[in-house]
């Protein structure tokens, strides 16, 4: 039998014994688990164990086991991809063999074209064009009314097949504006003129202290070619439209002066090397209907 000494204090308060761990001053009280507790354990080893007979649980040298129940969440989500598979090879038949035009007509397949055209829009144009297709500084806007190359359907497939000044591509849209500037086509005060000329056709601010009619003739004589007499732009071309209210690279004067010195000519990838045609089909509806289609 344990002596008095040998056996385990009291705690005075709790009335526990204690297991006579003691750490300055303070002692370990002897609190056994609650049953409950216990039960849930045994309870839980119990459920692993059968967990690892019913799975896939055991790795093996090349393999693992399979289970009694031979049941992965794996091999469901193959399924269901191989499912998915087969039901966009029947939905991209239907958009193979049909035109623009047919796929905008027929509710069926402009809902397909939709739903992948919004995929392929967020994986390939979101990063420059934004998730909502706003644009930026650079990138055009895509749900207004202004189109550089033209809006319609055909000229959007056009511009996301061959790209814009995209080298690699031979079929590319080209149009630059020239660094009127830096080459020394027009000197600093012709480029001050040029660009007050263009803000009062556009409805902006202007510089009472320069000659506008002098900024007419260096327009006629060096941007009109392209954006046109009155500067409503040529799609044509990629000239854009200078008297409305929207401006790819910003309408300060210091963005319009900039461009006049150093020109403009931003790139577009082609994207006929990276997509596949039923793809770009549905990428070209998507973009047409985000409201600023012609």
């Amino acid at each position: 039998m344990a002596s008095e000494s040998e056996k385990p204090a009291v705690d005075a308060v709790t009335g526990t014994a204690t297991t006579g761990h003691e750490w300055d001053g303070i002692q370990e009280l002897n609190t056994p688990l609650p049953r409950w507790w216990l039960w849930t354990l045994y309870l839980t080893i119990v459920w692993s164990i059968g967990y690892w007979i019913v799975y896939p649980a055991w790795p093996l040298i090349s393999s693992h086991t399979t289970g009694v129940l031979n049941y992965s969440s794996r091999a469901e989500v193959g399924q269901e991809l191989v499912k998915l598979a087969a039901l966009r090879t029947t939905q991209a038949a239907g958009l193979a063999n049909a035109s623009l035009t047919e796929i905008k007509a027929s509710p069926d397949l402009q809902r397909i074209a939709l739903a992948r055209g919004k995929a392929a829009f967020g994986d390939n144009c979101a990063p420059c064009h934004g998730g909502a297709a706003t644009g930026a500084a650079g990138f055009p806007n895509l749900i207004d009314d202004e189109w550089i190359w033209g809006g319609k359907l055909d000229d959007i497939q056009k511009t996301i097949l061959h790209g814009i000044r995209w080298e690699q591509n031979p079929e590319t849209r080209v149009g630059n504006m020239p660094a009127f500037g830096r080459t020394g086509m027009l000197k600093r005060d012709e480029i001050s003129q040029a660009v007050e000329y263009v803000r009062s056709i556009a409805g902006l601010d202007v510089d009472k202290a320069v000659d506008l009619g002098k900024g007419k003739e260096v327009f006629a004589a060096n941007c009109a070619s392209c954006h046109g007499e009155g500067g409503k732009g040529n799609q044509e071309l990629g000239a854009p439209d200078l008297t409305d209210a929207i401006w790819l690279y910003g309408s300060s004067r210091q963005a319009m002066t900039e461009g006049l010195i150093n020109g403009r000519g931003g790139i577009m990838p082609a994207w006929s090397a990276r997509l596949d045609p039923v793809t770009i089909k549905a990428l070209t509806v998507y973009v047409h209907g985000l409201g600023g289609g012609q």
